[in-house]
């Protein structure tokens, strides 16, 4: 059974992420011709919640897919934090995560979100504790090109940041550049609301994000550690290029040791 949760209107959210490509893009020259790798990649995006009874198998299931395609599945798992009133509050729930959630829904038609919703490639939905639709998808994808070419360069710790440095090949035209935090694995004994009484194996949690225009086919940036991350926690890195229709025609993932 999946969770739902109706939206009425969208106004009192603000300007959507979609209105947000027209103020902060504008059209630039294709890179001078580089080498260009277009090995398909399939980036998953599960909205999830640790208040949520429906998502521990989807939780698995997103694991599970990126430890058999290591180089081909990039596995982002956005706790959302329309759950917590049941009793539970998600340490890992940002309401950002349900606004972009929505701004998924509203491009794909689907009045309200759910939890556990599978995004792939910023081009389909659906529940995401649905092996066989997944595997179906991810396989077909893998098929296809990858529209834009990704590489991380350099990367190093600083206080609270991570520096690094990246490339991008293929057309760059009405592109952002999506870069994300995420923590590996972490265990949460959960002691109210649905999961109550649970240990709750969560990977590939996102815990920051930031876009970047992408003037350039490459450049340096950074992107900040949050509090909720610990010394011990293992981080990755995840650099994606995303079009104006959220389509992701691209992505790189690098290992962060801080």
């Amino acid at each position: 059974m999946i969770k739902k949760v109706i939206i009425v209107s969208f106004a009192c959210f603000g300007m959507s992420l979609m209105a947000l490509y027209t103020a902060r893009t504008k059209k630039v020259s294709n890179p001078p011709p580089m080498e260009f790798i277009d090995t398909p990649v399939v980036v998953l995006e599960l909205f999830t919640s640790q208040g949520c009874s429906s998502c521990p198998p989807a939780d698995a299931l997103l694991d599970k897919v990126k430890l058999e395609f290591p180089d081909e599945v990039f596995a982002l798992s956005y706790h959302v934090d329309y759950w917590d009133y049941i009793g539970w509050k998600d340490p890992f729930a940002k309401s950002g995560h349900a606004k972009k959630q929505r701004e998924y829904n509203s491009k794909f038609g689907y009045d309200g979100n759910y939890t556990p919703e599978m995004v792939l490639n910023g081009v389909i939905h659906f529940v995401g504790s649905n092996e066989t639709k997944l595997y179906t998808e991810i396989n077909a994808h893998l098929k296809g090109k990858a529209q834009n070419g990704v590489q991380i360069g350099k990367i190093a710790s600083e206080a609270n940041k991570i520096l690094f440095d990246y490339s991008v090949t293929g057309s760059l035209d009405h592109k952002l550049l999506r870069v994300v935090l995420v923590i590996d694995e972490r265990i949460t004994e959960v002691k109210r609301g649905e999961n109550r009484n649970r240990t709750l194996r969560n990977s590939n949690i996102v815990v920051h994000e930031k876009y970047l225009d992408l003037e350039a086919s490459s450049g340096a940036d950074s992107i900040t550690i949050p509090n909720v991350v610990s010394k011990t926690d293992n981080l990755t890195l995840v650099v994606l290029v995303e079009a104006e229709n959220l389509e992701v025609t691209g992505a790189a993932k690098a290992p962060i040791h801080h």
